[in-house]
């Protein structure tokens, strides 16, 4: 497969359609709480391509000093071990017992090197994938706020046969606006998982990529459970409870 078949998920794509999500529910239902969700998630696509920047600038400086401490801890073992080895070439050993502290010291030497050097190794990715794991934490919790407005817009309500009880919530609205404001929570919830992609252009971490994963599965499962209310929906030429005080 070439590159060039490849054509990335791009942060400012996202955001004009996020933009213009946020203009349509503005024009349809500026006094909703849906706008601001709305609002807020245009904020975390504009936080993934700010950081975008300086996240890879934080990580070249964390490589280059990684590199350098690994480096240093490389050879300061290996000159260790070279004094340790000419110290025994010049002086010998008396017995073989002599060699086993020397044996055990170059031993554990290189144990620790090697654990320094695979944690400055990830040391980079690591700086990395937690800036990510923050963002994809706030758009969990977006989906959820979204499921939350979505949750209340009971199609039975625009139903002839409906009967309203002493605690059942007003629903203010017709049955083209219910199906329009489903759409929208819909649209944006789409829209999350296209954001959590966004982190995953960023990175290959594993961890990222599964969190990335299950965001998607969210937000596929929530927006999957919005089209089977939408479907529930009276048809449209049907009288309904239009505004049902």
């Amino acid at each position: 497969m070439t590159e060039g078949l490849h054509e990335p998920l791009e942060a400012p794509a996202v955001r004009e359609t996020v933009q213009a999500l946020q203009t349509r529910i503005a024009a349809r239902f500026p006094q909703r709480g849906l706008l601001a969700v709305c609002g807020d998630l245009l904020l975390l696509v504009e936080e993934v391509q700010d950081s975008s920047s300086r996240t890879h600038q934080r990580i070249r400086v964390a490589r280059l000093a990684s590199r350098v401490v690994m480096v240093l801890v490389l050879a300061g073992t290996a000159f260790a071990l070279v004094m340790a080895g000419r110290d025994v070439v010049r002086h010998g050993l008396d017995t073989f017992v002599d060699l086993l502290p020397l044996v055990e010291t170059a031993i554990n030497d290189i144990v620790f090197a090697g654990i320094a050097v695979f944690f400055l190794w990830s040391f980079p990715e690591r700086v990395q994938r937690g800036q990510l794991l923050k963002l994809l934490h706030q758009l969990r919790s977006t989906a959820h706020i979204i499921d939350m407005h979505q949750l209340t817009k009971d199609p039975e309500q625009l139903k002839p046969s409906f009967t309203p009880s002493s605690a059942s919530k007003p629903l203010g609205m017709t049955r083209d606006e219910v199906e329009r404001y489903l759409d929208y929570c819909s649209e944006m919830l789409s829209l999350v998982g296209k954001t959590a992609a966004l982190c995953a252009e960023e990175s290959r971490d594993n961890v990222v990529l599964e969190t990335v994963s299950r965001i998607e599965t969210l937000t596929v499962g929530l927006s999957r459970k919005i089209w089977q209310k939408i479907s529930n929906l009276p048809p449209s030429d049907a009288p309904s409870g239009a505004t049902i005080p």
